[in-house]
């Protein structure tokens, strides 16, 4: 399965792996959503993330949130 990694404009730190290019089962109310990137098949998602687990997600719900970390001073 190719999986499609979204942005929401409406909370900037939060991502969706989706398995369809236009998003159609994001949760609304975090949209507009934009494609930002896409994992191949054999390939790993970012953040050591689980391919299984957003799988399951994606075959479930069609779709699985996470956030990204906000930054510190420390990670510059």
């Amino acid at each position: 399965m190719r999986i499609f990694i979204f942005k929401s404009d409406a909370s900037p730190d939060l991502r969706a792996f989706c398995g369809d290019l236009v998003g159609s089962r994001l949760p609304v109310q975090f949209k507009p959503w934009h494609v930002v990137g896409a994992v191949a098949p054999d390939n790993d998602p970012p953040h050591n993330l689980s391919r299984r687990a957003i799988e399951m997600a994606i075959n479930d719900s069609g779709f699985q949130l996470w956030r990204m970390r906000k930054k510190t001073a420390d990670q510059t």
